[in-house]
């Protein structure tokens, strides 16, 4: 199992399967708090324009992608609707003195590893692929993570994300994370 590079349209298919099973819709409330769930729902046009511009990083088992963890750039914000509010808010975010907004970052958009594969380090593999890849480009990994995702809340602090903001909306209680990379 290793991470790479999006290379294929296969590849992002696979990743919107994985996106399908995993999303907050189908996942049953006592898997919600043991393994987690994603809430932003892509389409392949979205993903393909998002990998145009920045490869996303997945893990596969031979050809079979089995994680993924994707990469936004800030001139995508208006792409998907339901995430315009999150750079809204970075307009207002401070770390270090500066806003969000002004920052060198790019939102990690979702991470997901599928059932199965849970527990076995592909999370942190992602992410270490990220800052492989990116750390020479950007100073900060951005993501916003539901405070109900317990699981998830616990592992990206394991990989090294602070809890910078907390605010809520109309759908849940959202933590914002910064991974600063310098």
């Amino acid at each position: 199992m290793k991470a790479r590079l999006v290379d294929n349209d296969a590849d992002l298919h696979q990743i919107l399967a994985i996106q399908k099973e995993n999303h907050l819709d189908n996942v049953s409330i006592s898997n919600k708090k043991e393994r987690g769930f994603v809430t932003v729902k892509h389409d392949f046009e979205v993903l393909k324009k998002l990998n145009s511009k920045a490869r996303q990083i997945i893990v596969s088992d031979k050809n079979e992608v089995i994680g993924y963890a994707l990469v936004m750039l800030k001139e995508f914000k208006d792409l998907i609707p339901v995430l315009i509010p999150m750079f809204t808010l970075f307009e207002s975010i401070q770390y270090r003195g500066k806003k969000l907004s002004e920052l060198n970052y790019y939102v990690m958009g979702q991470i997901c590893i599928a059932d199965g594969y849970k527990r076995k380090g592909l999370f942190e593999k992602l992410y270490l692929k990220h800052k492989e890849v990116y750390s020479e480009q950007f100073e900060y990994c951005i993501t916003e993570v539901s405070s109900s995702n317990i699981p998830s809340m616990k592992a990206h602090e394991k990989v090294g994300f602070k809890t910078i903001s907390t605010f809520c909306d109309t759908t849940d209680e959202w933590n914002v994370l910064l991974w600063d990379w310098h």
